[in-house]
């Protein structure tokens, strides 16, 4: 049996990230591929437990340190108890943000620096690379619009508009600085969009197809 895929959705709040990952997963269940669906932090018993904790209002004086590595805590067990197996098993997994969000908020939007970032979770992933990285983008003030519309907002969601304008420019940079990372235009219909990440992903599966 051939090895999965592991493709990681990223994008600022707002971008129509779950949108698209479901779309994603109708495509590859309708090509009788057998898809799993995860989510940063969570996806495991013990990392939703994780979630839980980072995202409780009630946390409003977590140190930035402790955030960092209770994601890559709840990352850790994602990869060992999920992602991985899923992977060899042949499986194509989707994950709604992974590595990359924590640089971006923790490295980036909380100031504790990318590189320190990326060296807790380079232990946390051990050594897992996305075979794509899909970066859906909108404009920073449409990405606020959209959440102001909904209720209950997590301790993220949260954090204000000054931190949500440093994760966006984080994404911006972190797109120039990575050429693993695609960049798709989320700010026009959903099924346009759709069709921009099928083309991606069909161009991934041809390139791996020719390694076999």
């Amino acid at each position: 049996m051939s090895r999965g895929l592991l493709i990681t959705f990223e994008g600022p709040d707002g971008s129509g990230k779950t949108t698209q990952i479901n779309l994603l997963k109708t495509y590859f269940e309708n090509r009788g591929e057998n898809v799993i669906c995860v989510r940063e932090p969570g996806g495991t018993s013990i990392s939703e437990k994780i979630r839980a904790v980072i995202l409780d209002n009630e946390n409003e004086d977590m140190h930035p340190m402790c955030e960092a590595l209770l994601y890559a805590a709840s990352r850790a067990q994602l990869v060992h108890q999920v992602i991985k197996p899923s992977i060899e098993n042949g499986d194509m997994v989707i994950c709604d943000r992974f590595v990359e969000s924590s640089i971006v908020y923790q490295g980036i939007g909380r100031g504790l620096g990318e590189d320190k970032i990326r060296e807790i979770n380079e232990a946390a992933v051990n050594g897992l690379k996305p075979d794509v990285t899909i970066m859906i983008m909108i404009p920073y003030e449409e990405g606020l619009k959209r959440k102001k519309k909904q209720r209950n907002l997590d301790r993220l969601e949260n954090s204000g508009e000054e931190f949500h304008k440093k994760v966006y420019d984080g994404y911006v940079k972190i797109d120039q600085k990575y050429d693993t990372i695609k960049v798709i235009n989320g700010d026009r219909n959903k099924m346009q969009v759709h069709k921009d990440v099928l083309d991606l992903i069909k161009k991934i599966i041809l390139e791996k197809e020719g390694e076999i």
